[in-house]
């Protein structure tokens, strides 16, 4: 089963027997059975009837609306999960400082070392002497590790980031597309608009991941609480950012796959990937969470799409006492 993404604007989606059609006019853009769906994800202006909504609720088919640029806007799932044990741990775990800063610092540590990684494989491709930014990632994760607070771990996960964004275009070997700064919203760029688009596809699959096994999603650890923030989907989402969007804004970006004529500047000055553009980046985005490799905990063959739930279930071992940390995904 894939994800559905409905990408058009004033589009109809409705049910026909088991199908799902979406309707534009009177033209017929999509005809797909509903078996072979997993998810449902839609951008920007889209109806959706209430047999639809009805048919995927009994299907436990999650629907999920992202903004036109790809920021999450809402979400759709089915019944609560009834593991109400492991949201009692979550929740203690949450109120002890030592578990939380532990967590967070764990995060962080995947993260880091995913951007870590990076840098080391642009510094063998491009001959230059990162060790510096290299050293200082490395020496930010020690710290990070010896916090005894969060807000701490925050600052050297920022430092990190910084280094690791400071590099990026430097990985960036199409001279058509210019990046000065990670800009979130609205993306002033066409790099930026595609590093959000993927971040906001991601969260959406870590919020399916957490939802399969029992989380509560709105209370994390990394992330500050705010009202409606998702911040254990934010929390996850960490390791995979390098390794999953950001490899694959950087394959499209240098094989030329994109150019800057699928982009559009709004009236606001950001800039948006068109719809026919946007089609090839989810593409892109579902081929990449299919790479096979050997998880390094589990230690068999797994997919991203795989992945994000199993590193939800590490964390979930890690919260019931099962194991002593949780271990983030680290790729070289």
């Amino acid at each position: 089963m894939s994800t559905l993404y409905i990408n058009q604007n004033d589009c109809l989606v409705k049910k026909v027997d088991e199908r799902l059609k979406v309707i534009q006019g009177k033209e017929t853009l999509i005809d797909i059975p509903l078996i072979k769906i997993s998810q449902v994800v839609i951008f920007g202006r889209v109806t959706v009837t209430p047999e639809v909504f009805f048919e995927l609720s009994q299907r436990r088919i999650s629907l999920c609306y992202l903004s036109e640029f790809g920021k999450y806007k809402t979400r759709l799932e089915t019944n609560f999960s009834k593991n109400i044990l492991l949201r009692i741990a979550q929740y203690q775990a949450y109120f002890s400082e030592e578990k939380k800063c532990a967590l967070a610092a764990a995060f962080v540590k995947g993260k880091l070392l995913n951007y870590r990684n990076a840098i080391l494989r642009l510094q063998r491709e491009s001959d230059l002497d990162l060790s510096a930014p290299v050293n200082r990632i490395k020496e930010m994760i020690k710290k990070a590790a010896k916090s005894e607070s969060v807000d701490q771990i925050r600052g050297y996960e920022g430092a990190g980031s910084a280094d690791y964004f400071a590099l990026f275009p430097k990985m960036i070997k199409n001279e058509d597309f210019k990046f000065y700064r990670r800009e979130k919203h609205p993306p002033p760029d066409s790099v930026n608009a595609l590093l959000s688009l993927g971040y906001g596809l991601l969260r959406n699959d870590l919020d399916a991941a957490i939802n399969i096994v029992g989380f509560d999603p709105y209370l994390g650890y990394l992330h500050s609480d705010r009202y409606g923030r998702a911040s254990l989907s934010l929390d996850l989402m960490e390791e995979f950012r390098a390794i999953l969007v950001d490899s694959v804004v950087l394959q499209m970006v240098n094989r030329r796959q994109i150019s800057p004529d699928d982009f559009s500047e709004e009236f606001n000055g950001s800039v948006m990937l068109k719809e026919e553009a946007r089609k090839k980046f989810f593409k892109c985005y579902e081929q990449r969470k299919l790479t096979e490799f050997r998880h390094p905990y589990f230690n068999y063959q797994v997919n991203y799409i795989r992945c994000f739930e199993l590193q939800a279930r590490i964390l979930a071992k890690y919260l019931s006492g099962e194991i002593e940390e949780y271990i983030p995904l680290v790729m070289r």
